[in-house]
């Protein structure tokens, strides 16, 4: 009996579908005009643009009118959907997450600091600088979706595709629920100035093959992040008692 093939559009999302998950393309990222995305996975364009459609009913990718299409998750969103939901509804469930990205992060940096290659060594500088370039753009986001991209570039040095696709869902999900938090840790200096000096600290340790000094430089990053929000937090929660007092 001959085995039926998949039909184009199908092989070209799946083929998509593993660039998303390996991190070809970051969260927010816009991906190149059909044209040129055609040409460079040597498809036709009818069969690209169907397998688009996709990956865009998967939530996966965002097309804009006249704007091209971006990257929403790296993951067909019903991967995430019910923690997302639940996140939404009860906002202090987010420091779970950061609870769980404690023990995960800091075994992905000491394993990085033992297993990465000279490669992975030049991607998580690059990553690095690139989130340092981007501080003080116009959109704050772009900054957050930096800093995820330089800790993925760290947990993919670990050479643990298990410990990859986990903290990509995690990443997904804060990025999702707490977008809001998350700009305002790049607009002010009592926060970025140690955030930056944390991410150097941690960069440092890989690029020195020192696993403890990187697992340490992970965890206490982590206690800042996650006191920081909490500050936000407070700081949101008092103004809006202020606006509800003026209001009476």
């Amino acid at each position: 009996m001959t085995s039926i093939k998949p039909r184009k559009a199908v092989q070209i999302a799946e083929h998509l579908e593993q660039l998303l998950a390996k991190g070809h393309w970051a969260l927010g990222a816009r991906l190149p005009a059909e044209r040129q995305l055609a040409a460079q996975l040597a498809v036709s364009r009818p069969s690209l643009r169907e397998a688009l459609q996709q990956l865009i009913s998967k939530g996966m990718l965002e097309s804009r009118v006249g704007g091209g299409t971006y990257v929403l998750s790296t993951k067909p969103i019903g991967f995430v959907d019910p923690l997302l939901t639940l996140f939404r509804e009860n906002p202090e469930y987010r420091f779970d997450v950061l609870e769980i990205r404690h023990a995960l992060e800091g075994n992905a940096a000491w394993y990085a600091a033992l297993r990465s290659t000279d490669e992975d060594k030049a991607s998580i500088q690059a990553c690095y600088e690139n989130m340092m370039q981007l501080h003080g753009s116009l959109d704050p986001m772009n900054e957050a979706r930096a800093d995820a991209t330089f800790h993925l570039a760290i947990v993919e040095a670990s050479h643990n595709l298990v410990l990859l696709h986990v903290m990509r869902s995690l990443f997904d999900l804060l990025q999702n629920s707490i977008s809001h938090n998350l700009d305002k840790l790049y607009t002010q200096a009592r926060v970025f100035e140690p955030l930056s000096q944390q991410h150097r600290e941690l960069m440092d340790a890989i690029l020195a093959s020192d696993p403890e000094r990187a697992r340490q430089a992970a965890e206490a990053h982590l206690v800042f992040v996650e006191d920081s929000l909490k500050m936000i937090d407070a700081d949101e929660a008092r103004k809006q008692r202020s606006l509800r007092h003026l209001s009476r």
